[in-house]
């Protein structure tokens, strides 16, 4: 028997940790850690002890003998993952820090700017170093914690959104403050965070989307899957917006994780919504919509989508959805390898496609080898225009995707693109390059001109080395960036702030009087519960900011 790692794995690795005989890979030490959609449990290597079972954040790894049917095919999936497999050169790895150097009067003070999991992750790696001589302050501009967790992740994926357990016992320590309402560059400063710490970790994500440049992406009906994915998880920015689904068509552009979490949402019957934490607005809306069909369009074929392996498999259990897939647009070609992650997906593709039609099911169709010329409407989207695409090999053998003077009108009433994120400006600090990142050299951010390093500022997550990866990702990620905070730290590189805890406390109820704190925080949560509780869901989130600082205030006058 075999243990087996399952769709709602969030790779942060703490399975690897505990692993007596190094089965589960790859390994944060591990060239393809970065890249892996999933982490994979060895057949003939695990000993079924069960270690990695308790260790898992989001209940992702289960006995092969505990499989259903909706999780059956995981078993092929990883042992895809070690047939023929090539034993990967392990990245050399990086010496510890020693906390035993840090005196009670050498307090480090850390400012971390955003509170997902990149900022998480790296507030416990440094409280798992330093213990009680750190003190961690978060910066979050809206009203709750945990950015991802709360705004992206699909509501329909509460397993996913388990690993914030482990976020809140790092949140609950005493040593670690809370500034929830609070927008580092319009309430405080850079140089405000940086006159009371000793560093800064900047981990505000790629929030803006990346645009089509196609006409007729402006008119409405047209929008980023950035703006629908904020709707329906109740984002406040985004909370009251209005989506037109009176159509029985969409199209999304772009065939990753997300487009996929999209297409899910607007098939979803309302049984099955009901069931989530999606925002109250948004379920009413799908609730009366009239979709019932949605496009997934790609540009290349179905073995270099970006859409993983458990997202794909997912759709095929959707209640009252078929899954249609052309068959003259399954391309198996996938690095020359029929047992490879990539071949996977073709092969599940190519099962959709022999899957027969079920008469009155809402329909997900996957198509490939297109790529949208326009957006087509008059004073809104009544359709869009696509331009049928050739596989070619470049001269480094790689394949990429050739327009052909084919071209397909498909009418439609809504048009989201998910054709990737990017990050924007923070406090002053820029973002450059092709993916829009702070630049910066394994965490540490440097100056304008690359001249060196910018004294005790940092990054992680996203904006660090862009769009990439998952949640467990970001532990890596931000152990790196640790790594060379830590390492400043001990050198003396870091100048000592003139303020402290209570300077900052006072500074910001002088700025921002409408700061939540931790504890304010509870109080929304434990609302939020309570309405699930009364309605049968996980939660009824607040999606209105003035709502959640009156109960986090009530809460905070009766404690």
């Amino acid at each position: 028997m075999a243990h087996v790692v399952t769709q709602s794995c969030c790779n942060d690795a703490s399975c690897v940790a505990v692993c007596p005989v190094d089965c589960i890979h790859p390994t944060p030490n591990e060239p393809g850690y970065g890249s892996a959609e999933m982490l994979y449990i060895d057949p003939v290597g695990c000993i079924d002890c069960g270690a990695c079972i308790d260790a898992c954040p989001v209940d992702a790894i289960v006995p092969d003998y505990d499989l259903t049917p909706e999780t059956a095919r995981y078993e092929e999936i990883n042992a895809a993952f070690y047939a023929n497999r090539d034993q990967p050169v392990p990245v050399p790895e990086r010496p510890v820090a020693e906390a035993a150097r840090v005196s009670a009067r050498a307090l480090l003070r850390v400012a971390i700017v955003g509170s997902g999991p990149s900022g998480c992750y790296a507030a416990e790696n440094l409280l798992s170093r330093i213990g009680p001589a750190v003190e961690i302050s978060f910066f979050e501009k809206l009203a709750t914690p945990f950015g991802l967790i709360r705004f992206g992740v699909a509501p329909d994926h509460q397993g996913t959104k388990a690993v914030a357990s482990l976020f809140q016992k790092t949140a609950s320590r005493k040593n670690v403050d809370f500034y929830l309402n609070v927008e580092v560059g319009t309430h405080l400063t850079h140089d405000d965070l940086l006159a009371h710490h000793d560093a800064v970790i900047y981990a505000v994500g790629a929030p803006a989307d990346c645009s089509l440049g196609i006409p007729g992406e402006d008119l409405p009906g047209s929008h980023s899957a950035t703006e629908f994915v904020a709707w329906y998880n109740g984002h406040p920015d985004h909370a009251h917006r209005t989506f037109d689904l009176s159509g029985e068509r969409a199209v999304i552009i772009g065939n990753g994780n997300v487009a996929l979490d999209v297409a899910r949402v607007l098939v979803a019957g309302t049984a099955e919504l009901t069931k989530t934490d999606i925002a109250p607005n948004a379920l009413k809306a799908l609730s009366e919509s009239r979709i019932r069909e949605v496009l997934v369009v790609g540009r290349r074929g179905p073995a270099q989508a970006a859409y993983t392996n458990p997202e794909l498999l997912a759709l095929g259990h959707l209640p009252g959805v078929t899954v249609a897939v052309r068959p003259e647009e399954v391309v198996r070609e996938a690095d020359g390898r029929t047992d490879s992650i990539e071949a996977m997906k073709a092969r599940i593709v190519a099962e959709f496609a022999a899957a027969p039609h079920i008469p009155g099911y809402k329909r997900i169709a996957l198509r490939y080898l297109l790529s949208p010329v326009s957006v087509l409407g008059d004073g809104r989207v009544e359709g869009i225009r696509l331009v049928r695409n050739e596989l070619v090999q470049d001269a480094d053998g790689r394949s990429r995707a050739a327009p052909t003077s084919v071209v397909e009108d498909v009418d439609c009433g809504l048009v989201l693109r998910s054709v990737g994120y990017r990050g924007i400006p923070v406090a002053g600090i820029p973002v450059s390059g092709a993916r829009s990142t702070m630049l910066n050299v394994g965490g540490r951010v440097l100056e304008p001109d690359a001249s060196g390093p910018m004294s005790g500022v940092y990054t992680v997550g996203w904006i660090k080395r862009g769009p990439s990866g998952v949640i467990g990702t970001n532990k890596a990620c931000a152990a790196e960036t640790v790594d060379k905070l830590v390492d400043d730290f001990h050198s003396g590189r870091l100048a000592a702030p003139g303020g402290g805890r209570q300077d900052l406390r006072r500074l910001v109820a002088e700025r921002r009087p409408e700061r939540i704190d931790y504890d304010g925080w509870k109080a929304i949560d434990a609302h939020e519960r309570r309405l699930g509780r009364e309605s049968g869901r996980p939660r009824v989130k607040l999606v209105d900011t003035a709502s959640m600082i009156e109960i986090a205030s009530s809460a905070s006058i009766s404690g």
